[in-house]
Order: C-alpha cells, then structure tokens, then sequence
C-alpha cells in the first residue's frame, strides 16, 4: 500500500541560496582534501609494498606473503592511527553540511514554493495584487506571458496567487507552468546542490571505510544518487542568484 506524502514540517532552519551554496563550496574542499589525504596514505602503502617486493626474492611464496602482509599491515595501522583525528573531523563536518542541506529541502519542495516568497511584502508586490484584484482571463494571460519575458518575479507571483484562488478549469494558464518557467532552473540548480553534498559525504565515508579496511565498498547506492543528480540537467547554482 502506497504511504501518503509527510507534510512539510514547519521547524527546519532557513538556508538561502547563497547558504546552500557556500555548503556545497565547503563540501567539495572537504571531499577533495579527504581524498588527496587517502591516495597519498595509498602510494605509501603501495610504494611499501613494491620495496619489499624487490628484496624478498630469496623467499617462498608463503614466507613473501607472510612478510609483506605483516609489514604493509604495521604500516597501513600506523598511517590510520596517525590520521584517524584528521580523518574523523572531516567526516563530521561533511556529515553536518548534509544533514544542514536535506534540511534545507522542505524551503525548496517546488518552483512555486520558490516563487511564493520571491519579493514577499514588497510594497510593488501589494501595488500589483490590488491592481491585478479584478483583472480577466485574456489580461492575465497577457501579463504572465509579459513575466516570463521580463523575468518579472514579482508579476509572476502575483498572478500565481490570482490562479491559485480561480476554478481549476476557468484559469488562463497554469500557473505550475509559469512558476517553472521563472524558477524552474533554479530550482533543479538547488536540488542537484542538495544530492550533490550528500552524494560528497557518501563518497568521503566510503573512501575512509575502503582505506581503514584495505578493501573495495559496494558504491552501486552512491552510484544510482549520482545518476538521479545527473537526471535533473541542473545548471550550477548562480553567483549572483537573489536569496529565495
């Protein structure tokens, strides 16, 4: 049995645009000094190995394994206790930027949701709404049109709003159509944001797991997310984007 949507709690702490993307910032740091940390930690371990290797010939297969096993596994503890402080605060702080952005997800449910606050208590919004109060079909349909080529947010939510308390089937346009057509990119730039730092916390624990481990980690999961990220077509989020 299919279980009803949860509605948006009412509790999570505001993240702008801007927040979400100085997370994502920090996040990508964050991934790319775990990852030069645990590759340099790797080419010693392998360049180790190598050198034993080369002075062991004089030994059976048995006794070369015994020795290299027992060397690069005295190295690779030494190596994991040295970093283990350096390794665990990275970790952590990716994990709070993840928690921190799916956090922010309830503020960014839909373009109309985006769109809704845009510009909210602004005195030319008020102006528009009583303006618009008793505006037709044909007029509002015309200014819409006006809003996208404008890029007009203000206008578009406006007449969002004037959609929104019309018969579902007396309205000129649909204003879910005009709320893409204002923020739709932003709004698949913000979610592909929102996978991607959780995508960069997956892959940094995974990472740590495979070097304490000294084996590979199933990463079909984080795989499939980057796939779903990838599916939006989403653009990086603007510099210069207006807080939402």
């Amino acid at each position: 049995m299919a279980q009803k949507k949860a509605p948006p709690t009412l509790t999570k702490p505001w993240r702008s645009v801007t927040d979400l993307r100085a997370s994502l910032t920090r996040a990508r740091e964050l991934h790319s000094e775990s990852a030069k940390r645990l590759s340099e930690m790797n080419e010693r371990v392998a360049k180790r190995r190598e050198e034993l290797r080369a002075n062991l010939h004089d030994l059976s297969p048995s006794q070369q394994a015994l020795v290299l096993n027992r060397a690069i596994g005295g190295l690779r503890a030494d190596l994991k206790r040295d970093s283990a402080d350096a390794r665990l605060a990275r970790l952590r702080e990716l994990d709070a930027l993840r928690r921190q952005a799916e956090d922010a997800r309830a503020h960014y449910h839909s373009p109309m949701q985006m769109l809704m606050r845009d510009s909210l208590g602004s005195e030319r919004r008020s102006r528009l709404i009583q303006q618009l109060e008793h505006s037709g079909k044909v007029e509002l349909a015309s200014l819409a049109a006006l809003a996208v080529s404008s890029k007009d947010r203000e206008l578009a939510a406006v007449l969002a709003s004037q959609m929104g308390r019309m018969p579902h089937g007396e309205r000129p346009f649909s204003p879910h159509e005009l709320a893409d057509l204002m923020v739709g990119e932003e709004h698949r730039a913000v979610q592909a944001a929102i996978m991607e730092v959780g995508e960069l916390a997956q892959r940094a624990v995974l990472d740590d797991r495979s070097f304490e481990t000294g084996r590979p980690v199933d990463r079909v999961g984080l795989a499939l997310r980057a796939r779903d990220r990838a599916a939006l077509g989403a653009s990086e989020l603007p510099d210069d984007n207006e807080e939402n």
